[in-house]
């Protein structure tokens, strides 16, 4: 609670400062994201389209932006005051010579029903959202939800195990109905057009797919601190950051100190080599806060504005911290179709990595994708195909507070490791209306009772069954089909509420047992966040 309330008296600090271009930030949505497509992948933009979230006042973003947010407005202003709080305006807006203030109301509320299983699921989330500009350099951003839930039954095997509710925190979650909070916050400063800093809790997202096998948004907000510097056609983001790891053994039986935590430092340089082909570099370290020893904190060693300059722990090494390398590339194909996709190495030996004999410290993780716009000269009908993998152990460590997970969640792919997947999504916009399609298959190895076969990350690494001839899928092979469809009516887009109707058809089997999954949703939503349920 502290760290929001010292986040908040920041942000309204801010009001007496005086500034020049504020940068406003878009919270990360892939269904919004989508919208923006023409814009970000095109062969005119040399947007650096890996680095998320974006800023609505980038000069390749702005009017495509403004022109969301008016979706649907009445420009002779001729609507009733309540009329336009409903379907175009801010709840509150306030403006000033040289500040902007708004404040939204954000109700979550959704009723459903699981054919398969027989039960009634249900969500209610009220929340709300409060942002502005002082000055042309700062912005500020807050929201904060209260939630009560009753999941889908698989989503509820996932909340008992991992004691967090998926994409976001925990709670009191030991019954049936979950309840929880979730808050989020961001401060941005942007001296000139050439940096940003950016104080938040809140997520980060590295990639140009739907997942991302560097840093995505799956796992829930952390406090970090965030620096973008741009000069020409390179970006440089460096982020620090301060997780909670509440399933790590704690090192006393003092209550008070509350979980365990881990530091980490992250950089990621971002090339735009040519109008088409974009290629960046990313480098994360993560290390317990705390160790037996006795407490440790931040390390200043990883304060610098180069990567690359701590050499690849070998299998033999003891080192408490972790390191992960890792390249994301993009290449525009045809005018409004992108290939990409990401390599993430955790660890190897070189003479190992080449000799295919599956030996456990050969950990990576691979992702290719495609991705357009206006298929089938349909305008706004966006698509995306991807394929994602990841090794056996991979994202891991002998200690578990300095694996690459927060909050019980991976703060990449949300399946961890020993994996494959495939998935496809589509979206079309039309006016008010919204249509997604998502298909995914995935293929992968669970662990059985006592047993580490690779794909639990929180596991020690080195407990292992096998040096030799691991590969992905072993363990218990299970296969996943997961597909989803929504239908949305936008309300009003200055907070993405929403009317939706939407489905999920989940099937997971294996030699031990078969679950099943055939969900249908209604519900008034609305704010702008991924909260993943296709798992």
């Amino acid at each position: 609670m502290k760290k929001y309330l010292l986040l908040g008296v920041l942000a309204m600090a801010t009001f007496s400062l005086k500034a020049q271009t504020p940068n406003v930030n878009i919270p990360y949505s892939y269904q919004f994201y989508q919208k923006l497509n023409k814009s970000v992948y095109d062969v005119n933009s040399r947007s650096h389209s890996a680095i998320k979230g974006f800023y609505a006042d980038d000069s390749l973003l702005v009017n495509r932006y403004q022109g969301l947010m008016e979706v649907g407005v009445d420009s002779l202003n001729k609507r009733s005051w309540v009329r336009r709080k409903l379907t175009e305006e801010h709840l509150l807006n306030f403006k000033g010579d040289d500040y902007t203030v708004y404040a939204d109301y954000l109700p979550d509320l959704q009723i459903g029903r699981d054919f398969k299983n027989g039960t009634t699921t249900w969500k209610n989330t009220r929340g709300f959202q409060i942002g502005g500009t002082v000055g042309d350099k700062f912005s500020f951003y807050t929201n904060g939800f209260e939630n009560q839930a009753v999941f889908a039954n698989y989503v509820t095997d996932f909340i008992n195990a991992n004691g967090v509710v998926p994409s976001e925190m925990s709670g009191k979650l030991d019954k049936k109905t979950k309840d929880w909070s979730y808050v989020t916050a961001l401060l941005s400063y942007t001296p000139n057009k050439h940096l940003n800093i950016a104080l938040g809790y809140d997520k980060n997202f590295i990639g140009d797919g739907y997942r991302s096998m560097l840093l995505s948004d799956v796992a829930a907000n952390y406090s970090f601190l965030r620096v973008r510097a741009t000069l020409g056609n390179v970006q440089y983001q460096t982020i620090f950051g301060y997780m909670l790891d509440p399933g790590a053994e704690r090192l006393t039986t003092d209550r008070r100190l509350g979980d365990r935590g881990k530091w980490a430092a992250m950089h990621y340089i971002d090339w735009n080599a040519t109008n088409r082909f974009s290629i960046g570099f990313f480098q994360a370290v993560t290390w317990a806060d705390a160790e037996p020893e006795g407490k440790r904190g931040f390390d200043f060693n990883y304060v610098h504005p180069f990567i690359f300059l701590r050499s690849v722990e070998s299998a033999n090494s003891t080192s408490p911290d972790k390191m992960r390398l890792g390249i994301n590339t993009k290449y525009e194909i045809l005018d409004k179709t992108t290939v990409y996709g990401q390599f993430m190495f955790d660890e190897f030996i070189a003479k190992e990595f080449f000799s295919n004999r599956g030996f456990w410290t050969n950990k990576w993780a691979l992702q290719l994708g495609v991705r357009g716009s206006d298929l089938f000269k349909v305008k706004s009908l966006n698509y995306l195909a991807e394929f994602n993998t990841a090794r056996p152990y991979t994202y891991a460590h002998f200690d578990r507070v300095s694996n690459y997970a927060a909050m019980n969640q991976p703060l990449a792919h949300p399946m961890g490791a020993n994996f494959r997947e495939v998935l496809g999504i589509l979206n079309y916009s039309y006016k008010r209306f919204d249509l997604q399609g998502q298909l995914m298959y995935a293929r992968y190895g669970l662990d059985p009772e006592g047993m580490n076969y690779g794909k639990n990350i929180f596991l020690n690494n080195y407990v292992h069954v096998s040096d030799y001839g691991n590969k992905i899928g072993q363990g218990i092979g299970t296969n996943l089909y997961f597909a989803e469809g929504r239908a949305s009516y936008l309300l009003n887009p200055k907070y993405n509420l929403r009317l939706e109707v939407g489905g999920v058809l989940r099937r997971e089997t294996n030699a031990i047992k078969n679950t099943n999954t055939a969900l249908f949703t209604f519900g008034l939503r609305s704010t702008f966040r991924n909260l993943y349920q296709d798992f």
